[in-house]
This record gives C-alpha cells, sequence and structure tokens, in this order.
C-alpha cells in the first residue's frame, strides 16, 4: 500500500465515524435571533470605518447576514468545482484504492456541504452571492481543465480561509446558532479534506517540472486574488443602503478587515509559501488579493 493509500485508509476512516447529516443535524425551523450577528461583528468588512459607525446595531447585523452568505456562496462555487475536479481524477483511478474511494468519499461529503450552504442561504432570505464574469469563466475553465499542483493549491485557497473563519464564528456567542451549527460541521468534515489535499498538493509539486510549475504558479495566484476580492461581494453592501463601489473601496482600504484577510490566510500562505508556489508569474496576483502579510 503506497504512502497515499495509508493516508486514505485512515481519512476513511475518520470519515466513517465523525459525518454529519446537516438536514437531520440542524433545526432548519428554528427562529433566527433578532439581536445576534452572523458573523463575528470584528470580522465584518466595514467593520471600524466611517460607514459602520454610521450604521445602527440592526443594520450592522443585517450586513453581517449579507456577509455570511456570501461567504457561503462562494464555498459552494468553490466546492461545485471541487467535486468536479475529483471526479474527474477519479475517472482514470483504480476504483479498489483507498485513494480513489476516498476522492469519492470526499465528493459525498461537499454535496452535504453545499446543501447545507444552499439552505443557510434559504434561510437567511438574501440573493445568492456568486462570482460572476470573468471569475465565472475562469471556475468553469478550472473545473473542466485542471490538474496537478494547480487543482489542489486553488481549491486549498478557499478551504483554508473559510475554516479559519469557520472556527472563530462557532465559538462566538455573538453568532446565531444556526451559522455557528455550520460551521461546526464545515469545520470538522473539512479538517479531512485538508489534510487529503495538502498532502496531495506536495506528492505533486515534487512530481512536476519547472516549466508545468510556471503555468500553475499564475493559476493559483488567480485563485488567491479572487479569495480575497470576492470573500465579500460588492452587491452585500445594498442591504444597509451603501453603493456596492463605495463599500467595496471602504472595506480595501479598512485596516481591520484587511488584517482579517491576512489571518485568515495565514495557514494556507504559508503552506503554499513552503512549497514554493507563491513566488513567479502569481506573485503579483497574490499581493493584490491581500492575503499576504505585510512586509
Amino acid at each position: 500500500m503506497t504512502d497515499r493509500d495509508h493516508t486514505a485508509q485512515r481519512l476513511l476512516g475518520a470519515s466513517a465515524s465523525h459525518s454529519y447529516d446537516p438536514s437531520v443535524e440542524i433545526d432548519w425551523d428554528a427562529p433566527l435571533a433578532p439581536d445576534l450577528y452572523y458573523v463575528p461583528p470584528q470580522r465584518s468588512s466595514l467593520y471600524g470605518t466611517a460607514i459602520w459607525a454610521g450604521l445602527s446595531e440592526q443594520q450592522r447585523i443585517t450586513l453581517t447576514r449579507h456577509e455570511a452568505a456570501s461567504i457561503a456562496g462562494l464555498g459552494i462555487w468553490f466546492e461545485t468545482i471541487l467535486m468536479q475536479l475529483l471526479i474527474r481524477s477519479y475517472y482514470g483511478q483504480d476504483p479498489t484504492t483507498a485513494h480513489a474511494q476516498y476522492g469519492l468519499t470526499e465528493v459525498a461529503d461537499e454535496c452535504r456541504h453545499s446543501v447545507m450552504f444552499g439552505k443557510m442561504i434559504d434561510k437567511l432570505s438574501t440573493p445568492v452571492y456568486r462570482p460572476a464574469g470573468v471569475n465565472a469563466f475562469l471556475g468553469k475553465w478550472i473545473g473542466a481543465t485542471a490538474t496537478g499542483p494547480r487543482m489542489f493549491a486553488a481549491i486549498l485557497i478557499c478551504e483554508e480561509i473559510l475554516d479559519t473563519l469557520q472556527r472563530e464564528a462557532m465559538g462566538s456567542s455573538e453568532v446565531q446558532p444556526l451559522v455557528r451549527m455550520v460551521s461546526r460541521i464545515h469545520v470538522v468534515e473539512e479538517a479531512r479534506h485538508v489534510r487529503y489535499a495538502r498532502e496531495e498538493l506536495a506528492r505533486q509539486v515534487r512530481a512536476a517540472g519547472s516549466r508545468r510549475l510556471m503555468f500553475d504558479k499564475l493559476v493559483i495566484g488567480r485563485a488567491a486574488y479572487l479569495c480575497g476580492t470576492r470573500l465579500i461581494h460588492p452587491a452585500v453592501y445594498k442591504s444597509v443602503g451603501v453603493a456596492p463601489a463605495d463599500g467595496w473601496r471602504a472595506a480595501r482600504e479598512n485596516p481591520h478587515f484587511r488584517e482579517t484577510l491576512r489571518w485568515a490566510g495565514e495557514r494556507v500562505v504559508a503552506f503554499l509559501g513552503d512549497l514554493d508556489l507563491i513566488d513567479g508569474p502569481g506573485k503579483l496576483l497574490w499581493k493584490r488579493s491581500g492575503l499576504l502579510p505585510v512586509g
């Protein structure tokens, strides 16, 4: 048995012991608390700005409701791409191996997660915020073509950012019980996915040639740029009467939110940096993403 199969075997065991059905585990009929936030308030993109100071408490809660929906919408978008990648990868694998079987197990997990996020967005009564335009086109392209390092690194960026945000949210008494429970389920199951992707990415990087990695670094940088700039969709600011362009500009200039982005991306940035996947043609996109540490 190969090392990747040993890892997959352990993850299959963990999946059997610690998997959840959100339709059963979450009380979707429970009312939302009118006085609780949907993300910790200090993580709101406008926290600490002049716009935030001018909002009422209820408007601040409303803004975080739309921000939570934006984060969930981006999560669904990336998970849909990931499921395509895993299915394409599985197509050519030996179905008797643990590695191939864990890939399908992760697809099943991601199916449940996407349904869970979709039900949460519906419960929040917000629009479905998702990448559009060039980002939507690139998502389709990656889903249809990506292999090797760019496949796993692009997905890791979004997965690990969401994981960091949700680990904090699930323990915050200021956050809605629904969001905390959704976060808890996702964090527990996503830990397996991150382990699988990290180990596979390291193997893929070792096997890839320098020419291949140059192109992959560009694609990875574009994925980082998308995550950093579209984690919070500009349209969320309309929910509190702020023009999307004004809200987006205020968020991008907000030192509190810039620090949140760096904090959320800290683990994955360090990991990809150790693999030398941030340097090269994608470095400028990384800098514009807001995910890199200052300096």
